[in-house]
Formats: structure tokens, sequence, C-alpha cells
């Protein structure tokens, strides 16, 4: 068989499904997938929000009813989530971010699907003041560290909880890059120059970022198979196992942050000196799956400050 026109031979194209595909993850992997050619099925909540192009198939609804979630999985090779409600309450974060995510693993368990690929937080780990780095194998918060860590550590758990699928929880800590709802570049910096609250900070206070290009190119390369499997966590995903895997790029402090976003407002930081965590997240994990990061922090600073100008 070939391509109508073009007399080439048709290539069966992987179909991933991506939760939040209007955010600024989601809108990322979305991309990354179609440049790696696969087909998506973009999942929003209202009508529009996806990307646009070739080999994107917008899919209305709310994947917390089962009914949807049965419906826009059956088929596909892999899941992609990206949502969760974290400026919203707890019982929220609850019902959309931890039920919701896991019913619909579920649903891609029961369909049969290969990967389900969830965008975690590196949030889940204890960060507290002198816990230094922190590995995949490092503490998780405590009960009291607030909604937002321990509803995402409390999916992870219940994810590695599914059977079936081969699952990987990706776990990025601040995402820089540029949009109306990225949290590090538009509303940190909108906090920042609004309030005075928020331009304290401890300097030496470690900044764990990754660019959002960077998150996306290895979910792409996940969920499409592009990263082999092992039964060595370090060297690749377990084949239908739960691995975390830390996504993060260069070390960095607040000073850095801060000062760029002081620029970027033209407000300056207030640095005062109080107990802070000044660790690293270590991503040795995923550089060994093949991951080397393409922005670097200069470039990301650069990216944030000129879009706050």
């Amino acid at each position: 068989m070939s391509e109508a026109g073009t007399g080439q031979p048709t290539t069966q194209r992987p179909t991933v499904v991506v939760t939040g595909a209007n955010g600024l993850v989601g809108h990322h992997v979305v991309e990354a997938l179609v440049e790696r050619g696969a087909a998506v099925r973009a999942v929003v909540r209202r009508e529009g929000g996806a990307p646009q192009g070739p080999y994107v198939e917008e899919r209305v609804g709310d994947f917390t009813d089962a009914g949807f979630a049965a419906e826009v999985v059956a088929g596909a090779d892999a899941l992609v989530t990206t949502v969760h409600p974290m400026g919203d309450d707890l019982e929220a974060q609850r019902r959309v971010g931890v039920e919701g995510t896991t019913a619909l693993a579920r649903a891609a368990a029961d369909a049969g699907l290969a990967w389900v690929v969830h965008v975690s937080t590196a949030a889940v780990y204890d960060r507290s003041p002198g816990q230094g780095d922190v590995d995949e194998t490092a503490p998780l918060v405590p009960d009291d560290a607030g909604d937002y860590p321990v509803t995402k550590r409390d999916l992870d758990l219940a994810l590695a909880e599914v059977e079936g699928p081969t699952r990987v929880l990706l776990r990025p800590p601040a995402i820089l890059g540029p949009g109306e709802s990225s949290v590090w570049n538009s509303l940190r910096p909108a906090g920042f120059r609004d309030d005075p609250d928020q331009r304290r900070a401890d300097p030496t206070k470690s900044f764990a970022w990754v660019h959002v290009r960077d998150l996306a190119a290895l979910a792409a390369d996940v969920a499409t198979g592009r990263v082999p499997t092992s039964d060595d966590p370090d060297a690749g995903p377990v084949p239908g196992g739960c691995t975390p895997v830390n996504v993060s790029g260069e070390p960095a402090s607040w000073r850095d942050y801060l000062g760029a976003v002081g620029r970027g407002t033209g407000v300056d930081p207030e640095w005062v000196e109080q107990p802070v965590w000044t660790g690293d997240v270590l991503a040795d994990r995923a550089r060994g799956w093949g991951w080397t990061p393409q922005v670097s922090l200069a470039e990301g600073l650069d990216e944030l400050e000129a879009g706050l100008r």
C-alpha cells in the first residue's frame, strides 16, 4: 500500500492521547509527539483549546467521566497525562488530579495501551533545609507538606498500583517556558511585581528547573517507544513497571531566577537570610536514558527576562 499520490509506503503512526493539551506542558508534548511521527488525540475541556495541525485530533470532554475516558483511549498506543488543578482547592486536586487521572490510567490499562507517561513533579520530594540532593530514591514529602505536593505524591503512588502498561513518572522541578499559564515565566513574576512579600527570598536557595521543550522531548520519546525499556531503571523504563525519573537542567539558585525576574519587571528582589534547601534535583537517570537538555540556564533566563519586558 502507498499513501495517495505519493507512491511512498504507508507507515503506522502510533496514537498517543494527551490530557491538558491546552496547557503549557501539554501543548509542547503534542508538538513533540507530532515531530516524532505520532498521531495525537489532544484532550481539552473546551473546544478550540488544542494545538492545531496535521495528525492532531481534538477531543473535548472530561476525562474524569468513565465513558469519555474509555472512549478517548480506545485503540491508542500510549497516554500522556499533564493535568493537575494546582490552583484549586484540595477536593478538586484529589477529584481531578488523583482520582480522575488514576481512573484514566486504569482505562488505558483495560484498553491495552503499552505506555502511560505521567508528568509529575519534583515537589513530591522532601526538600526541606538540610536534605541535600534528591534522586529518585529520595524520601517523599510528609502529609503536612501542602495540598499540591501531597496530592501529586498520592497520584504517583496510585499509578504505581495500576497494572499492565509500562508507566513512567516524569518529575520536573520548576518548568521554564513562555506562555500565559506558565507559572514560572508569567504567574510568579506577576506576583513578584505586585506583591512585596513575594520579592523576599534567600539568594542561596536552590532553583531546580527544566525548560518545557526539554521536558516535552523526553515525554514524547518515552511515549513513542524511542527510549528502550530495561530491567535496570537507570538504563530505561522497567517494562510493565512504574519508573520515576527526574527531569532537570543545570544547577541554579534563586539569585539567578529572581535576578532575571527583577530585571524583566524593573523591580528589585529583597534578599534575606533564612533556612533553605540548597541541594539539586539529580537527573542522572534521565541522562542514562539518552536524554540531554538542549536549553541552557542562560537561554532560559534570557527568554524569561525578554518576555517580561
